[in-house]
């Protein structure tokens, strides 16, 4: 504890709880209103989160203190979520996502009913954490482009200044969810080797590693970017800005003032779940050109999927998650052959997938002897299951993902003496993937330089890549539910254990349908349960979705 006698530290004490009640009664939590911290942090109304975001601070504040003041990133986003929605996450030292034992701690905080108690809760916790209160902190936050975001950061800040000068703060304004995960690690990173901490350090370590891989093959073809009228039409300017014209960007939905229009028919989500063009897009008549291809970001720029017409028939084709994540794989694997390292040094490449990949791309990769592994939907999933690999590649089939090298991987690599100018080659391009790549989290601009760069050194254009695998035809269900806790979910989430007898239902349905898979899993996000199908045919899918759905409903007390 502090030097301080014990008469100053009790008074210090006591002013800071004053000052905790002085912010708390200026944002009381609403009744009837309970919060529950997720796999995306807290999300909802944003009008039901001012007193949440004022109590995110405090545990922030709290979070860096026990970690003796190491930065914590705080990011007000609701991603693809609608535009009145809005949500609060934490990001932990190394840019990965709040430590999923504090997640409780958020939750305990954001539902005390009054002033009273959040002040005996946040005392309790401080000593329960055994956290010293004189330590420094350090915080770093963010928001996306939604109306509401200023609001809440100026109900953020106050929890943050109820500290006082033990606190220092970092305001990085409108930014991306992965800007903001970089930052953090940046920030925290002793060895200053990952990157300058700022948003200007950040495009110029993605320029430069794009440059190298790009080498003479560049200016590539255009491509044109759906930003959903997010904050990623932000920072996608100023990375073009930064890179020069190597790959001319052609951005779409781009109106981050216009009311409503975040998310609103367009964006990675809609892309993915409609399995079709955003209107706009469509319209726009970009993608007639042959060989022209699309991608879509999500509303906070950390999703990403790519699509472009069929030339002979003009048909919509969707390159997600799934189809990234097999040509990425697929290719470092190449590079790690051709860079030779000694049986020493061998580096292992896996996949990690959720049970919403398409069952094609894992018997594709399985088949050419990639190991696959399956875990529950959810980032800190993802992430801690690819840190098993030297390169662990993962992504959603909703196109939020990314490739984490090891620090061993790193250093097999920096340490290599390569036998032939083609093992060089292999190495200089391996690092400049680690550094290109967003190692923090999913990144829809990191991720877009990635497919272009290894097209780029494939001599690929988007059919071709489409070319590896077919999908097999499936359906997303949205099922809105009275109450999704009564639906539990094993084994990575292919299957329930409640309501009972609910799961066995569902095998038999799926043993009527050729190459027939379905699971069902509570949303994090929302108020409403998933239905995920996939059979042989177009047809078979729909209606293998459409009675899955139907048991859901029945299960739910819904006729």
């Amino acid at each position: 504890m502090s030097s301080s006698s014990p008469t100053k530290a009790a008074h210090e004490h006591a002013v800071l709880l004053n000052s905790i009640a002085d912010g708390a009664n200026q944002y009381p939590k609403p009744e009837h209103v309970n919060y529950t911290y997720g796999t995306a942090g807290f999300r909802t109304l944003a009008t039901k989160l001012p007193s949440v975001l004022f109590r995110v601070g405090l545990l922030a504040v709290l979070r860096s203190k026990r970690l003796e003041g190491a930065t914590i990133g705080i990011m007000v986003t609701a991603s693809h979520n609608p535009e009145p929605d809005n949500g609060v996450k934490l990001v932990d030292p190394s840019g990965e996502m709040l430590d999923p034992s504090w997640e409780p701690h958020a939750t305990t905080l954001s539902n005390c009913p009054s002033t009273e108690s959040l002040i005996s809760t946040f005392t309790t916790l401080a000593n329960h954490l055994r956290v010293d209160l004189h330590q420094p902190a350090n915080i770093v936050y963010a928001r996306d482009t939604r109306p509401s975001g200023p609001e809440l950061i100026k109900a953020l800040e106050t929890g943050l200044r109820v500290f006082g000068d033990s606190v220092k703060i970092n305001d990085l304004g409108v930014t991306t969810t992965p800007i903001l995960h970089y930052v953090v690690k940046a920030t925290n990173d002793k060895t200053a080797e990952y990157g300058v901490p700022t948003k200007e350090g950040y495009n110029a370590k993605m320029a430069k590693a794009f440059t190298t891989l790009i080498g003479n093959k560049g200016p590539l073809a255009p491509l044109y970017v759906d930003c959903a009228n997010g904050v990623g039409a932000v920072a996608l300017k100023d990375f073009t800005d930064a890179l020069g014209d190597l790959l001319p960007v052609h951005p779409l939905n781009t109106a981050t003032t216009t009311q409503g229009a975040l998310n609103h028919m367009c964006g990675a989500d809609f892309v993915k779940t409609k399995q079709a063009l955003p209107p706009s897009v469509h319209s726009s008549g970009v993608l007639s050109k042959p060989g022209s291809r699309a991608c879509s970001f999500d509303g906070d720029a950390d999703r990403i999927v790519f699509y472009y017409l069929n030339e002979e028939k003009a048909n919509f084709r969707l390159l997600d998650g799934d189809k990234i994540a097999v040509m990425v794989a697929m290719f470092l694997v190449d590079l790690v052959v051709k860079a030779k390292l000694d049986e020493e040094h061998r580096l292992k490449v896996g996949v990690v997938q959720t049970a919403y990949a398409n069952g094609s791309s894992t018997k594709y990769l399985t088949s050419r002897n990639i190991p696959v592994t399956c875990v529950s939907t959810g980032v800190k999933h993802l992430h801690h299951a690819a840190q098993r690999y030297d390169i662990g590649v993962y992504f959603e089939a909703n196109g939020h993902g990314t490739v984490l090298f090891s620090d061993s991987a790193i250093k097999a690599l920096k340490a290599a003496s390569p036998q032939s100018p083609d093992a060089a080659n292999a190495i200089k391009n391996l690092l400049a993937f680690s550094e290109l790549i967003n190692q923090a989290v999913g990144d829809a601009l990191s991720d877009m330089l990635l497919v272009e760069a290894v097209l780029a050194h494939r001599g690929w254009g988007a059919s071709d890549w489409d070319a590896g695998y077919e999908d097999l035809p499936n359906r997303l269900v949205k099922v809105e539910v009275p109450d999704r806790s009564i639906f539990v979910a094993t084994d990575a989430e292919r299957k329930l254990t409640n309501p009972p007898g609910l799961q066995e239902k569902i095998e038999e349905v799926m043993r009527k349908y050729e190459m027939g898979r379905s699971f069902v899993r509570p949303s994090g996000t929302e108020d409403c349960v998933r239905v995920y199908a996939e059979a042989k045919t177009n047809s078979e899918a729909e209606n293998l979705a459409l009675a899955i759905t139907d048991l859901v409903r029945f299960a739910s007390g819904q006729s």
